[in-house]
């Protein structure tokens, strides 16, 4: 005889459990009932909960993994200080008179800048009369010709008029 829940579900038996396996067989029913109107059944239940679980594992993985750098060697280069101590401070050359090949004062060095590129430019103060009016200028450093004791900077063939012709250097903010 078949017999039917208070909502109207088929109510099975169970041979095991004479009695107590009636409300267990219609709640088991009631679950499958609802996971396939979902359109989920058990099979695709699994795969999805150990696709979850991969998933999981996987992040962790990447977290917890060393990451690989892509660097490039750096190649150190053994520096002769014996030469190097025969070089130029920038700060100590910065506000000295640069003049020209016929030793007429054509302005101040105001600064050295390096390039993105790694070239050397010297920033040179131009024109007016004891820092007013002037302007600032840049040339390339090679440009400058430096006595050994590096008191002395001059730029060859340059005029203040020429130089005063240059575009103006204004630093960036």
């Amino acid at each position: 005889m078949r017999s039917y829940d208070a909502s109207g579900r088929k109510a099975e038996s169970c041979a095991k459990h004479p009695g107590g396996g009636r409300a267990r067989a219609v709640r088991n029913a009631a679950d499958r009932n609802r996971r396939r109107q979902q359109g989920i059944d058990a099979g695709t239940m699994g795969f999805l909960t150990l696709a979850a679980v991969m998933m999981a594992l996987g992040l962790l993985l990447l977290v917890a993994a060393p990451k690989s750098v892509l660097s490039q060697g750096v190649a150190l280069v053994k520096v002769d200080a014996s030469v190097l101590g025969k070089g130029y401070r920038v700060s100590k050359l910065t506000g000295r008179t640069v003049t020209n090949d016929k030793n007429e004062d054509i302005g101040k060095l105001d600064d050295v800048i390096v390039s993105q590129d790694r070239v050397l430019y010297a920033v040179l103060q131009v024109g007016g009369f004891l820092g007013l009016g002037s302007r600032l200028v840049a040339v390339p450093y090679s440009s400058l010709v430096i006595d050994d004791t590096g008191t002395k900077i001059q730029l060859p063939g340059a005029t203040r008029d020429e130089l005063k012709k240059l575009a103006e250097f204004k630093y960036p903010a």
